[in-house]
């Protein structure tokens, strides 16, 4: 289900943008009336989600082809020099870019996929969120979204780095939430899609119950609501995109 929400003259930067819950977000933000800068790794991709913001008519993205595995802080300063020269401004950043290969028990965890996933799920949004803050300032109304996880919320075995990256997502979204609380208009909060069909979610779940899970157009209500200024004074909760939320009052 999607209300109807007004995001026009909003530019907000979306992460893992090329597929999946990235992509639909950002077709839905655009259809608000959103500018969406689409971040992502694979050109094509991008460029798909571009192509059909075009069609329906959004207003005009722009693509910001990164690799969040092996960006510099160089280049994350680079990317926000060059959303400044373009936008002025950030009004929402979502972070939903993640990686995940599967369950595996500490034990045999391999190191060095340890160090990637924490790289893309972690230090990627620390650094963005970092690079991109003084444009996040300059806006009246900016929202930062962290897209989490319910293994960041609890433990789980055998979610290694994942559920580890997660649960320091939550405590990152925390702390910017207390530190820009007062004396500035950002807000930050965390969101959990839950069981999505996605290409992330194939790697953990097979068979016919995968068919059965809501796709990410479903879902994307309470984005919009987040990254809107509807959700304006909010800021430091954790919320779950599937169960009843402040989008549905």
């Amino acid at each position: 289900m999607q209300g109807t929400y007004n995001l026009g003259d909003r530019v907000i930067l979306v992460t893992g943008a090329g597929t999946g819950i990235g992509a639909a977000v950002s077709r839905a933000l655009a259809a608000g009336g959103a500018t969406v800068a689409l971040l992502g790794h694979r050109i094509a991709e991008l460029e798909q989600v571009y192509d059909a913001i075009e069609s329906a008519g959004g207003p005009r993205p722009a693509i910001c082809p990164l690799n969040l595995e092996s960006i510099q802080w160089d280049e994350y300063r680079k990317l926000a020099d060059m959303l400044g020269e373009t936008f002025g401004r950030l009004d929402g950043l979502l972070h939903n870019a993640a990686r995940l290969t599967g369950f595996t028990p500490l034990a045999l965890f391999d190191p060095e996929e340890w160090v990637r996933t924490i790289q893309i799920n972690l230090n990627a949004p620390f650094f963005l969120t970092r690079a991109c803050l003084p444009l996040l300032e300059r806006s009246a109304d900016a929202s930062v979204l962290f897209t989490s996880d319910e293994m960041g919320r609890g433990g789980r075995a055998y979610a290694g780095a994942y559920g580890a990256s997660k649960f320091g997502l939550e405590g990152l979204s925390k702390t910017l939430a207390e530190e820009t609380e007062v004396n500035t208009t950002i807000r930050s909060n965390t969101i959990d899609p839950g069981p999505v069909r996605t290409a992330l979610r194939e790697r953990i779940q097979f068979g016919p119950e995968l068919e059965e899970l809501p796709l990410p157009e479903d879902i994307v209500q309470p984005y919009l609501f987040l990254l809107g200024p509807d959700s304006r004074g909010i800021t430091g909760q954790a919320f779950s995109a599937q169960a009843d939320g402040p989008w549905n009052r």
